[in-house]
C-alpha cells in the first residue's frame, strides 16, 4: 500500500501542473547571476571545483549548478581535528520548473548512491546581518563513513528545510506572483576520526552562516 505522503506528493505535483496550465505558458523569471560568480574564498577555506558528471546532469535537468569542496589551508595547524576537514556545497538553482523541471530531494538521491540517514531534525541558525534560517539538519553514513549534512531550499527569500513544504510554498507562489524558481543548497562535511559530530556540526551551520547571505545574488528573493 502506497504511503499517504506519496498520494500527498501526486496530488501536489498534478494540480500544480493544472495551475500553470491555466495559467499560462511563462513563468516570472528575475535577474540574477550565474552560480560560477559565488566566491570561492569563504572565511578560511579555497574552493576546488568538482565536475558533475554529464549523466548526473541530464538527470538534474535545466538548471544552474555548483558543485565544490572549500578546502582549509593545508598548511594551517587545526586547533580540532576537523579545522582540516572539506566542507562540500552543492547548489542545484532552477529559474522555472514549469517544463518538467523539478528539485531532487537529498532524501532521494543520497540513498541512490548509498547513504543511509541515520538521524533526522531541523536546525536554526542566524546570518551576520540578522536573518533567521531553518535547515534540514541529518547525520548520514555510507559504509564506514560518516557525514554531517545541511540542505534546505531556497525559495523566494525563505529557507524552508522541509520537501513537502517546500512543495507547498512553490504552488502558492506559482498562483500569487508567477514564479515556480527555487534552489536547493546542501553543505555536507565528514565527522572526522577524534571529533565529536557536534563538532562537525557547528563546523556546518558555521559555513552556512557565512554563505546565506550570498544567495540573493544568484537566488532572487
Amino acid at each position: 500500500m502506497r504511503s499517504p505522503r506519496l498520494w500527498l506528493v501526486v496530488l501536489l505535483m498534478s494540480f500544480t501542473a493544472l495551475v500553470l496550465h491555466v495559467r499560462g505558458d511563462q513563468d516570472r523569471v528575475l535577474p540574477s547571476l550565474p552560480l560560477s560568480g559565488l566566491p570561492t574564498t569563504i572565511g578560511s577555506r579555497t574552493a576546488v571545483e568538482v565536475e558533475i558528471p554529464d549523466e548526473e546532469l541530464q538527470v538534474l535537468g535545466k538548471g544552474d549548478f555548483l558543485n565544490r569542496d572549500y578546502q582549509p589551508d593545508p598548511h594551517a595547524r587545526g586547533a580540532s581535528p576537523g579545522d582540516l576537514a572539506d566542507i562540500g556545497l552543492f547548489i542545484a538553482y532552477f529559474p522555472t520548473q514549469r517544463s518538467g523541471q523539478s528539485i531532487h530531494s537529498p532524501q532521494h538521491c543520497l540513498p541512490g548512491a548509498g547513504w543511509v540517514f541515520e538521524s533526522k531534525s531541523v536546525a536554526e541558525l542566524t546570518d551576520p546581518a540578522g536573518k533567521k534560517y531553518r535547515v534540514g539538519d541529518y547525520l548520514i553514513t555510507n559504509g564506514t563513513t560518516t557525514d554531517e549534512a545541511l540542505y534546505w531550499y531556497q525559495l523566494h527569500g525563505r529557507s524552508i528545510p522541509g520537501d513537502y513544504q517546500a512543495k507547498l510554498y512553490t504552488l502558492a507562489d506559482s498562483i500569487r506572483y508567477g514564479r515556480t524558481d527555487e534552489a536547493l543548497v546542501r553543505i555536507i562535511t565528514p565527522v572526522v576520526a577524534g571529533e565529536d559530530r557536534a563538532e562537525a556540526r557547528d563546523r556546518a551551520l558555521d559555513f552556512a552562516r557565512q554563505i546565506a547571505p550570498l544567495l540573493p545574488a544568484y537566488v532572487p528573493n
